[in-house]
């Protein structure tokens, strides 16, 4: 059986490793960047440094309790740091699901990083038997998300409010991949 928190996937183009207390200083770069954080949650937390500290520290609270977590995409020869993604369970409505989320950093942006991250998330999680289905929780204004899920197969399901957000979840099953 998989272990996800050990499992490091790789692209041609990128492979994944858990977050760590020394990603902080570039996540933080990540929160100062307004357009890049437009439509993410504040957390309640007004610094863009305790943000990313608190984000990475809710990463790693999810990997030590098998709640999956967004991992980092590195560029392989740089090291470079691309952005995150990776699976969390997630409460919609009452139900626990298995999400699939992604952050990428801006100057990555239009170059497939976000579609192609998280078709190899998407691809862990059915071939392992994770989950028979997985969403995407979408910010309704978040255009660019949305047409990453559709690329990827997802379908909008429904509308609804999530975490104070109106938001649309995008769901594919393991027999449509």
């Amino acid at each position: 059986m998989a272990n996800y928190y050990e499992d490091c996937l790789q692209t041609p183009r990128f492979h994944t490793r858990p977050l760590t207390i020394a990603d902080v200083p570039a996540w933080t770069a990540f929160f100062e960047d307004k357009e890049a954080v437009e439509l993410f949650p504040d957390l309640g937390i007004k610094t863009s440094q305790g943000r990313a500290e608190y984000w990475i520290q809710r990463q790693i609270w999810r990997y030590e309790n098998e709640q999956y977590g967004l991992k980092a995409l590195i560029e392989p020869g740089t090291d470079a740091l691309i952005g995150q993604c990776g699976l969390l369970i997630q409460e919609v409505d009452g139900v626990k699901e298995l999400e699939v989320g992604y952050h990428i950093f801006k100057k990555n942006w239009g170059q497939g990083f976000a579609p192609e991250a998280a078709k190899l998330f998407m691809n862990y999680a059915f071939a392992n038997k994770l989950s028979d289905s997985i969403i995407s929780i979408i910010d309704v204004r978040n255009i660019k998300s949305q047409r990453v899920a559709e690329k990827n197969g997802l379908h909008r399901e429904k509308q609804t409010n999530w975490s104070g957000r109106d938001v649309y979840i995008y769901r594919i099953s393991s027999n449509k991949i």
